[in-house]
């Protein structure tokens, strides 16, 4: 397709995962209109990466872009980017798609499709299950929902974005996939923290433990992952603590909507709640193990 011919494209929110989306975008042909952060430095240094401007205000990425997609941290920034008053995204949303990348509640993304559709807009939701690699390389894999007709405008953008597109249903159903996505995760991650904690404190070389782990039951892609930093102690952040606290209650919360007890969720979203108080939430979630492994981290009261 002649890249005169491709939708301008807006990005919303462009730190870790954003940043690079834009790259992406940029490098596949596609024209950055605008990029909006709420932390302007950060939107000025992608802007000046991606040819882009730098947006002062919502309302000034809807009127320079024909697609605008976000990736917001959490509920309360959803509902702000979407706000019915004031400077919005809903602003000029007429006849313009927006494609929402946040793992944020389900009932946010059914919400944001109605406040969409009441201006003729169109909303989807693309999550993902990768990371900043993937997102700079175009191989995300992304659950998405929505109108079908919204995933078929999307999808010649969404696969430069993805090597793996999965259609799920109506608006929610992706955000309900993701996170079960991100709690099984997280429940793997805490699992092999405490697995590698105690092969430490047995005085078994951590190195052969990761070896057996990874031809065993014990085997993951966490412990792909994060076994190796885990042992290191290097925390470098790709999923940081505090998003997998924020996920983990999404899961535990969708869980007590549905009349369930998950002991081993809660659990872990207690441990990453532990994390964020400890000021340790900006580690990535590999940095749990700095509470399981002895003589390690800071001492907390659990």
């Amino acid at each position: 397709m002649p890249e005169d011919s491709l939708p301008v494209i807006g990005i919303v929110g462009v730190g870790r995962m954003g940043a690079n989306m834009a790259l992406r975008l940029r490098d596949s042909g596609y024209r950055l209109g605008a990029v909006y952060d709420a932390r302007p430095e950060t939107a000025d240094a992608v802007a000046i990466a991606s040819g882009a401007a730098r947006a002062q205000t919502l309302a000034a990425v809807t009127a320079a872009s024909d697609v605008v997609i976000t990736v917001v941290s959490d509920d309360a920034a959803m509902d702000a980017i979407y706000a019915e008053t004031g400077d919005s995204l809903l602003v000029g949303a007429r006849g313009k798609l927006f494609i929402n990348c946040a793992t944020v509640t389900p009932a946010v993304h059914v919400e944001t499709e109605r406040r969409l559709a009441a201006q003729g807009g169109a909303s989807l939701e693309a999550c993902m299950a990768s990371s900043i690699t993937q997102a700079r390389q175009g191989t995300l894999y992304l659950m998405v929902a929505g109108a079908p007709e919204a995933f078929e405008r999307a999808k010649p953008l969404l696969e430069k974005l993805g090597s793996s597109l999965r259609y799920i249903g109506p608006a929610g159903s992706a955000a309900q996939v993701k996170a079960l996505v991100n709690m099984v995760m997280n429940i793997n991650t805490a699992g092999l923290a405490e697995g590698l904690g105690l092969g430490d404190a047995l005085g078994l070389d951590l190195t052969t433990l990761r070896e057996v782990f990874a031809q065993t039951g014990a085997n993951s892609r966490v412990l792909e992952t994060d076994g190796e930093d885990m042992q290191n102690r290097e925390h470098d952040v790709y999923f940081s603590a505090a998003h997998a606290a924020k996920d983990s209650h999404i899961a535990t919360a969708l869980a007590a909507g549905a009349g369930l007890t998950l002991p081993l969720a809660q659990a872990t979203a207690a441990q990453y709640d532990r994390m964020v108080a400890a000021g340790l939430g900006e580690l990535d979630k590999s940095g749990i193990a700095e509470l399981t492994f002895r003589g390690r981290g800071p001492q907390i009261e659990a």
